[in-house]
């Protein structure tokens, strides 16, 4: 026997009142239902099946080569939603998780838990319960006088005692497989919503004999479900805490976790500081005793250690150690800055490969360029890479020094130890050990100025 994972996730997400697809509304730069299939991966499953709208192709693109699909082309319950994985996995002998695709909150641990418990009570279904405060909108768990499950009762279909109730059902269930899909062709859709719910197999289970229990989790923020905006900001919240505060568990000073925002898959080690206003999203891993921020971007990046980013933006790059970038620079499309380099105000770079001790200190533009080391970019100058059609690389050999304001025409050379006049264009490789002056002759024209202002 084995175990398999069914997500439901063919809502459409009307409160969210957006072209987006719901379970692809991103919190910390990530999408919603990616969090639970990271989840189910360090979870016993051997399948993990989606069910989806029929116009779900964002999803089946993002998760292509993760999961199964099922479509559910019409929307009529939780319930018809599992219906249509029967093809899937009705010949499947063991247990199935049933989980909620806009609950991202969910934790591996928590699945795990629910699953071996179902194992170890030899149950048929097991739910997963928590109590709220305020359990409105929630199915409400019904009990007999001994405590055991009888049923679960909808918000829209509960009477005053029963709406009373503050254990709820979250929405994650694990059930005997063959039981499940031998009910679900059972379940009447005779409600105030006319749709065939889940939760009527749990009692029809019930009835025939099968055992139902219950596995409670303390941590309700786990099964928070997002239906609009205003959850989702929510659901953010919970979530960046929860990472930061793991981070700093770990030895990172985070100065202010209320106004730090870091992805799930951010690795920081130890000594790293984190200074408000910093977003990390993306895989990333920062090395040991680097300042970040304030006011940092950074997304897919690696940063070696003892790094110095400052009111930057780096997207898609790898940073050497002991570098320093900004304040106000742009690193992007895969630039490699090497070791011991200085990258500085006003800095962009885009698929440059930037060699150890160079620097670029101010107000430099270099893109499609291979610098090597020990290089000094001069203040304004520019790697012209783009003819209108294409994009050129220029090379800067080891040791060579660029003058400000010059502009390096690719596709072009400048030589190990050549030197590049201030204020020239480049259109022609520059020899090794060369000096370089492209640029008009100064012509001074005496009283010239004081005859234009008359």
């Amino acid at each position: 026997m084995s175990n398999c994972a069914l997500i439901l996730a063919a809502g459409k997400g009307t409160r969210m009142k957006s072209h987006v697809y719901k379970v692809l509304h991103p919190i910390l730069g990530k999408p919603m239902i990616s969090y639970i299939v990271d989840a189910l991966n360090k979870v016993d499953v051997k399948r993990k099946i989606i069910v989806v709208a029929k116009d779900a192709d964002s999803v089946r693109e993002l998760l292509k080569d993760q999961v199964e699909f099922a479509v559910q082309e019409e929307q009529l319950g939780t319930g018809h939603a599992v219906r249509m994985a029967r093809p899937l996995l009705e010949h499947e002998e063991g247990n199935t998780l049933v989980l909620c695709g806009d609950t991202p909150l969910i934790t591996s641990e928590t699945l795990n838990n629910l699953l071996n418990y179902h194992i170890n009570n030899n149950a048929d279904v097991t739910i997963l319960t928590t109590y709220l405060d305020n359990p409105t909108g929630y199915g409400r768990i019904i009990r007999d006088a001994n405590g055991n499950i009888l049923r679960i009762v909808e918000e829209k279909d509960a009477n005053a005692d029963e709406k009373r109730i503050n254990e709820i059902n979250t929405g994650f269930y694990c059930f005997n497989n063959q039981k499940l899909f031998q009910t679900l062709f059972q379940l009447k859709n005779d409600n105030n919503q006319k749709e065939y719910y889940l939760t009527d197999a749990i009692e029809i289970i019930k009835n025939s004999g099968g055992k139902v229990v219950s596995y409670p989790t303390l941590n309700n923020e786990e099964v928070f479900g997002i239906n609009d905006r205003i959850a989702l900001e929510h659901a953010t919240k919970i979530l960046k805490r929860r990472i930061n505060y793991e981070l700093m568990k770990n030895g990172v000073t985070i100065i202010d976790a209320d106004n730090t925002y870091i992805s799930i898959d951010t690795v920081i080690k130890p000594d790293t500081i984190i200074y408000p206003g910093t977003i990390i999203f993306g895989k990333n891993v920062i090395g040991a005793n680097c300042i970040i921020g304030p006011n940092t971007q950074l997304e897919n990046v690696t940063v070696g250690d003892n790094v110095r980013i400052n009111n930057s933006c780096v997207i898609d790059s790898t940073i050497g150690d002991n570098t320093t970038i900004g304040p106000f620079a742009h690193l992007r499309n895969h630039t490699i800055v090497g070791e011991n380099c200085r990258i500085g105000n006003f800095v962009e770079m885009k698929n440059t490969t930037f060699g150890e001790n160079s620097k670029a200190s101010h107000l430099s533009y270099l893109g499609d360029a291979v610098v090597g080391s020990n290089v000094n970019m001069g203040c304004g100058t520019i790697t012209v890479n783009y003819d209108g059609k294409k994009k050129h690389q220029t090379i800067i050999k080891d040791n060579a020094f660029v003058g400000c304001n010059a502009n390096l025409i690719a596709p072009v050379v400048i030589g190990e130890g050549a030197y590049v006049a201030a204020g020239s264009t480049i259109t022609e490789d520059v020899p090794d050990e060369s000096l370089a002056i492209a640029r008009a002759h100064q012509i001074n024209k005496p009283e010239y100025a004081k005859k234009y202002r008359k």
